[in-house]
């Protein structure tokens, strides 16, 4: 397990940000390739109205 670890940190590291962009900028200002996904929950995080919509996609 020891040996997997370290070749983990030994190795490329990319890096793909969901969410918070302060996050984002940092891990660039070190000089590692990342990319910002913009995601979002459904319907802004409105549980009720998330379902609304995905029985709107199901029809």
């Amino acid at each position: 397990m020891a040996n997997q670890v370290n070749r983990l940190f030994a190795s490329q590291l990319w890096v793909a940000n969901v969410g918070v962009d302060v996050f984002y900028h940092a891990v660039l200002a070190q000089h590692v390739p990342a990319v910002q996904v913009d995601w979002r929950p459904p319907a802004g995080g409105d549980a009720r109205m998330a379902e609304i919509l995905a029985k709107l996609r199901d029809l």
